[in-house]
């Protein structure tokens, strides 16, 4: 927490990061996010219309924070995420998983690798031996300390963002943050 009450992340964004736009963009979105949560399927384009509308101006970042209690293919599918993101397809592939998210079983995960032409056998291996696990955990960890409890949760320059998600609300905001 901040002196205003503010929640911020604990984590500051690193090369580590999955990071889609300019590093020295004035405004950086952070999302965590959980592959089968409903809500987070729901603000996928609109993030991907801000990304749009804002251009060079929005660094986004995408974190994983799996809900597993109430999502039994989330942490698999965060793990797929990064496997792809291994082989260079993160973004598409994780765009890809938003908008197929109601087929996320490992047999779902393992075809949409052929679709990026991905070395399947390589992807295979990292899902089978869960590679990316503590990848995902470190991802969720950081979420839990930055004061993330649902998704998507998102930061605005480090700042969480407690309004709507709605495009115009989360516009505005990401508007206000780069003056």
């Amino acid at each position: 927490m901040s002196e205003d009450g503010a929640s911020r992340l604990s984590r500051p964004v690193g090369d580590d990061d999955h990071q889609h736009g300019p590093a020295d963009a004035p405004v950086t979105l952070v999302e965590y996010g959980d592959y089968e949560c409903p809500y987070c399927g729901a603000a996928h384009p609109i993030v991907q219309a801000i990304q749009k509308e804002m251009g060079d101006r929005l660094r986004f970042v995408f974190r994983n924070f799996p809900l597993t209690q109430i999502h039994p293919h989330a942490a698999g599918a965060a793990e797929a995420a990064e496997a792809a993101g291994d082989q260079n397809a993160f973004w598409p592939y994780h765009d890809h998983l938003f908008e197929h998210q109601y087929a996320l079983s490992p047999r779902d995960l393992a075809g949409y690798a052929g679709e990026f032409n991905l070395d399947a056998a390589r992807f295979e291996r990292a899902l089978e031996s869960h590679e990316f696990e503590e990848r995902v955990r470190a991802d969720f960890m950081s979420g839990v300390r930055s004061g993330v409890n649902g998704t998507p949760t998102f930061f605005i320059n480090g700042v969480r963002h407690d309004d709507s998600y709605d495009y115009e609300v989360l516009l505005a905001a990401l508007n206000e943050a780069k003056s």
